[in-house]
């Protein structure tokens, strides 16, 4: 990946991405499917300026859905559960 704002789609807010960042201080981000640990971590601590201590990806299939008698999938995505470090903090619902 070369451009960062590439990497990071959009963030997973449901309620156990919340509870996550109540919780353990993890966000959960809709990323790239081609990106990386590592870059995934210089994305989010450029954007947005806080130190990350852990990564951890899942390539998730996309679910099928029905319009009548047609049937069909939706994409398929690959989701990050990002560990901030105890001093950083982030919050998307404050920011909107």
């Amino acid at each position: 990946m070369k451009n960062i704002y590439e990497v990071l789609k959009r963030p997973r807010l449901t309620e156990k991405s919340m509870g996550l960042q109540e919780s353990h201080n993890q966000i959960v981000l809709q990323v790239d499917r081609r990106a990386n640990k590592n870059e995934i971590k210089q994305a989010v601590e450029n954007i947005f300026s806080v130190k990350v201590e852990k990564v951890r990806t899942a390539n998730l299939p996309g679910r099928k859905k029905r319009m009548g008698r047609y049937v069909g999938t939706t994409s398929d995505y690959k989701k990050a559960f990002v560990t901030l470090s105890a001093e950083s903090k982030l919050d998307f619902l404050e920011e909107l």
